[in-house]
């Protein structure tokens, strides 16, 4: 069954954020650490994983990247904060 993520990354606590959606999260985070792909991560330089979420299907992760896409930034900084209160880098936790 495959999985689909829904995650955050940053260069540093209250950071500029970034809000992507993955079927392979190692994969992904990796890409952004190494600067694989140009665009706003590349250039804002953000490599911490700070917030995951795991969904069931292609539709549900799209549907959810694309409502946080649209929320405030205080909400997604509440958000990662109700997780993940020091803003450590999760990419060694989520168990991939």
């Amino acid at each position: 069954m495959n999985s689909f993520h829904v995650y955050i990354l940053t260069n540093k606590r209250n950071g500029t954020l970034y809000v992507g959606v993955t079927n392979d999260i190692a994969r992904r985070v990796d890409e952004h650490r190494t600067h694989q792909v140009a665009g706003f991560s590349r250039r804002h330089e953000l490599s911490r994983l700070v917030y995951v979420e795991t969904l069931a299907s292609a539709f549900e992760a799209i549907s959810r990247e694309k409502q946080l896409k649209r929320w405030k930034r205080q909400w997604k900084l509440e958000l990662i904060e109700s997780v993940n209160p020091y803003w450590r880098d999760i990419s060694d936790e989520v168990g991939w």
